[in-house]
């Protein structure tokens, strides 16, 4: 049976997910749900996942949500090797890191800064862009130095980090002052497999979502 991916284009999470599956060469069949329409709540999906949360990966009678952990699970279950999750206790350790900080600060941040304009009508405040822009001056100094985000090898913490920024970026944050992440940002866009694929089209859709709610 292949692999299900219930998802939403838009969505950052999502767009991790099919960037690991692309390394990976991974085929998936990816179901679309429209959030917008409340398709997220119907009995369908939430059989599937009562937490109602995307993406949501199926593989056979094994189901799993949460874009970080099915990440690690594509590599571990469908990998050739580790080198995009590595099994070497302190590599890992900073992979785990910089997912978490992903989760926890920069998306937590971005979203907290993004959500109220695109869905409460707000206007966008100043203070909480200060705060996403703190995140991103310190992710800009854990990326000198090496080319990707843990080492000189692309790890699912770049394929979760490439899709926040992407995101970030096409809300208009400005990231010019932060000049290791621009760096690193670049090379995303021109050597990761599938970004401008399946990154670029869903970061663009979520930032014209957000500047025409009156973002800037």
């Amino acid at each position: 049976m292949p692999l299900e991916l219930w998802n939403t284009s838009f969505s950052p999470p999502c767009r991790s997910v099919l960037l690991t599956a692309k390394a990976l060469n991974v085929d998936l069949e990816l179901k679309e749900v429209n959030m917008m329409n409340g398709e997220h709540m119907e009995p369908d999906f939430l059989n599937i996942n009562p937490q109602h949360c995307l993406p949501t990966l199926v593989d056979g009678d094994f189901v799993l949500w949460e874009s970080r952990a099915i990440c690690g699970y594509l590599v571990s279950q469908y990998g050739d090797d580790d080198s995009f999750y590595p099994s070497d206790a302190k590599t890992r350790a900073l992979v785990d890191r910089l997912l978490y900080f992903d989760m926890g600060t920069l998306y937590h941040r971005f979203t907290k800064y993004v959500m109220p304009v695109m869905f409460k009508g707000q206007t966008p405040d100043q203070d909480q862009l200060n705060s996403v822009q703190e995140a991103l001056g310190w992710l800009d100094g854990w990326l000198k130095g090496h080319e990707w985000a843990v080492g000189d090898t692309i790890t699912i913490a770049d394929h979760c980090l490439a899709s926040t920024l992407a995101t970030i970026e096409a809300c208009g944050v400005n990231l010019e002052t932060h000049t290791h992440l621009m760096e690193w940002l670049e090379r995303c866009k021109n050597d990761m497999p599938g970004y401008t694929e399946v990154n670029v089209p869903g970061a663009e859709m979520f930032g014209n979502i957000f500047n025409k709610s009156g973002g800037h």
